[in-house]
């Protein structure tokens, strides 16, 4: 394959408009994919990885900068790129056969080209002898075979994969990414490139090439690192754990001064750093996990193995951590602090009065703390806070954040929620030289 450029994004952001307000999905973007290049997106959720390779393939047009594919600026849907969703998207009255078959209908291709095409493309996945069957007949690993399948009928130069793989189960994801990498590697698909979105560092590492790390508030690439591993790749080789170790150092950062880490209050000037959407009782399992190692410093990476969970819920479970200062992240470790030895060694009441001390002091619980001081009885209408929030976030965002700040604080006995009137409470107690706000009861 020649080394020519596929694809070029020149400075390309997203931005969304609510009302008078912007928000950027992902912002000066600059990428190439290669002919012959297996590249992947990987990055945390809502980093804008799926804007970018709807923009890609054309079906989403850049708010600023350009798309040129092989050199000229794209115009509309790209005629050389096909997507495989995360979800199936099979029509359940098609058979196997029928459904590859379609995507050659809408290209008007004859029945004497499309029938032998799609026939070779179902075998070629290994779905030979299921020709006639129905989606219901398949298991999820199969009707994602049928995706590929589709996509390919049309001989796309650059095949786009949209966390493919997300929405099986272990076992059928880790049989399909061997299959996929097999037909690659073998050149038995029809494609120049490919061009994968994913969220999990292990499979972003045994799959890709070259991976283009983003991350998010806004959206933006922060680095791009060469996978130079033949393959197949071991996933228990200490070149390939090297690499997953680098992946976690760059998208767990390190942690920050406390001024840097906690960022501003909505509302006011410089970085804003958003709740993670964790759970507490995640958070704690964590905590406890690390305070029973005997290690005082431990790999990050190794902890996606140690709690079986992938990548993405790792990072903002540690995230939230550094958030609350019950650990530090250095180059790819995580610690805990003396304060997060103590939370995981405490007592259940003892964890929450911790917990309670800790988010006071993040900038969007000060910011809400306020806001329920002033307000009549102290509580609000969760709309009036959620609409607060959407002066610097999308209204989904806005909504998540207001979802997490109830969650946390209620678990703190910070705050208390009427979620059919969804009132938010904060209940003033205890002496006047020491004050206390806890959840009414």
């Amino acid at each position: 394959m020649e080394n020519s450029t596929l694809v070029q994004l020149e400075q390309v952001s997203q931005i969304y408009r609510s009302g008078e307000r912007r928000f950027y999905a992902v912002q000066d973007v600059d990428l190439q994919i290669k002919d012959g290049e297996f590249v992947v997106l990987l990055g945390p959720s809502g980093c804008g990885k799926s804007t970018l390779l709807r923009i890609i393939t054309g079906l989403l047009a850049p708010s600023e900068g350009q798309v040129l594919y092989r050199g000229e600026p794209l115009q509309g849907v790209n005629p050389h790129a096909a997507i495989v969703f995360q979800t199936f998207a099979l029509f359940p009255w098609l058979t196997v056969q029928e459904n590859v078959e379609i995507a050659l209908k809408g290209r008007s291709v004859p029945a004497s080209i499309r029938v032998p095409r799609a026939l070779d493309l179902v075998d070629r996945v290994g779905l030979d002898g299921f020709e006639s069957a129905y989606p219901r007949e398949l298991s999820g690993g199969m009707r994602q075979k049928v995706g590929f399948a589709r996509a390919m009928a049309i001989e796309p130069e650059l095949l786009c994969l949209d966390e493919p793989f997300s929405a099986l189960d272990v076992l059928s994801a880790e049989s399909l990414r061997g299959e996929l990498m097999e037909l690659w590697t073998e050149g038995k698909i029809p494609t120049r490139a490919i061009l994968m979105v994913s969220h999990n560092i292990e499979e972003a590492v045994f799959m890709g090439d070259r991976l283009i790390i983003m991350d998010k508030n806004p959206g933006r690439v922060i680095s791009q690192m060469a996978i130079d591993l033949p393959h197949a790749r071991q996933r228990k080789s200490a070149r390939f754990l090297e690499f997953v170790d680098l992946v976690y150092g760059i998208l767990a950062g390190q942690t920050l001064p406390e001024e840097a880490e906690l960022g501003s209050s909505p509302g006011r000037p410089g970085l804003k750093r958003w709740l993670p959407d964790v759970h507490v009782s995640d958070l704690i399992g964590l905590l406890e996990h690390l305070g029973e190692k005997s290690e005082d410093i431990n790999d990050i990476y190794q902890l996606a193995d140690d709690l079986s969970i992938d990548s993405d819920r790792l990072l903002q479970l540690i995230e939230a951590a550094e958030l609350l200062g019950f650990a530090t992240v250095a180059k790819g470790d995580i610690s805990l602090t003396p304060l997060g030895e103590a939370f995981s060694d405490a007592s259940i009441q003892t964890r929450k009065e911790i917990f309670a001390t800790r988010i006071r002091r993040l900038p969007i619980f000060r910011w809400l703390l306020d806001m329920l001081r002033r307000a009549e009885e102290r509580t609000l209408n969760g709309q009036v806070v959620q609409a607060a929030l959407e002066l610097e976030l999308p209204p989904p965002e806005a909504e998540k954040q207001l979802d997490i700040l109830v969650a946390w604080g209620r678990y703190g006995e910070v705050l208390a929620y009427e979620d059919e009137k969804r009132m938010v409470t904060l209940e003033l107690a205890g002496s006047t030289g020491d004050r206390h706000y806890h959840a009414r009861t």
